[in-house]
């Protein structure tokens, strides 16, 4: 029997191993963004949640739980709360922006070497610089200086924030983080804020990069009385996508960006880096809203 003309076995798809290593992730949306942005390029994903409130883990486990990814195969894994600057020694290399800001949310294990990158930052600029390009920049509040504050922080001054106040219980991180903050944009004023509430007073906008609000932290990161119509409030957490605080802030009448924006792009440049695939974000986007509506 011919066989010409024939068409060629379709080649399998690529495969890819990814994981998220964090405390309390649950409701992680990052399974469900990956999978299906890769099924519709093609690709065999799975998301694997890696929490450390089961099973009585801490982050003194990350680690372990970096050899066991790398070792069964892992093509990486995004890193969240409370590991994100926890994992910098245990890499062998950060790229230019994770060392700028002092912390990671995606590990790629490639040629046995594990590189931190930091797409938290970028995450951040694009769905603010899309929803509240046109506020005011002059005075920000931002709520929390660990790995997530340090690089939304990064994100504000770079979208040009000129006074920045940094509010976070840790003075000496507070204070580290300011330092730095400083060194990287010369002639922003940059400081860790001892009076919450006037420093809030004086703000254009207030941002939470603190995980209060969030499934399993319950509560406002500041009382929200403190806020006023006059103000633009953004948040990060996404779980729900609508916190108490940021539900406070829009009643109160302020312009806001909720958390999802950042879940999504964030998401973009993780994936990329996992597959060397270019993602479509739109699509991404239309998807992350549809499983939190």
């Amino acid at each position: 029997m011919s066989t010409a003309g024939a068409a060629a076995p379709a080649s399998p798809p690529e495969k890819f191993l990814v994981g998220l290593i964090g405390e309390g992730i649950q409701g992680s949306r990052s399974p469900a963004l990956h999978e299906h942005e890769a099924r519709h390029l093609g690709l065999a994903l799975h998301y694997q949640l890696i929490d450390l409130a089961r099973d009585g883990r801490s982050a003194s486990d990350l680690p372990r739980l970096l050899d066991s990814a790398q070792a069964v195969g892992f093509a990486g894994v995004n890193i969240t709360h409370p590991c994100k600057q926890a994992v910098l020694p245990l890499l062998d290399r950060l790229s230019a922006d994770a060392e700028a800001i002092g912390a990671v949310n995606t590990v790629v294990f490639r040629d046995g070497k594990r590189v931190g990158h930091n797409t938290d930052w970028s995450g951040f600029a694009t769905p603010f610089r899309r929803a509240l390009g046109d506020v005011a920049l002059g005075h920000v509040s931002l709520l929390g200086a660990g790995g997530a504050g340090a690089a939304v922080a990064h994100a504000i001054l770079t979208l040009g924030a000129r006074q920045l106040s940094l509010v976070d219980p840790d003075a000496a991180k507070a204070e580290t983080l300011a330092a730095s903050l400083r060194a990287r944009f010369g002639g922003r004023w940059v400081h860790h804020a001892r009076d919450v509430r006037a420093a809030i007073a004086a703000s254009d906008g207030v941002i939470n990069a603190t995980p209060i609000g969030m499934t399993g932290h319950p509560g406002t990161p500041v009382d929200p009385s403190w806020i006023e119509p006059r103000q633009w409030i953004a948040e990060i957490v996404y779980f729900p996508l609508e916190t108490e605080w940021l539900r406070a802030a829009r009643e109160r009448g302020c312009r806001s960006l909720d958390g999802g924006g950042m879940a999504v792009w964030q998401a973009v440049g993780a994936f990329e880096l996992f597959t060397g695939h270019a993602p479509d974000a739109r699509r991404m986007e239309q998807h992350f809203r549809s499983i939190v509506s």
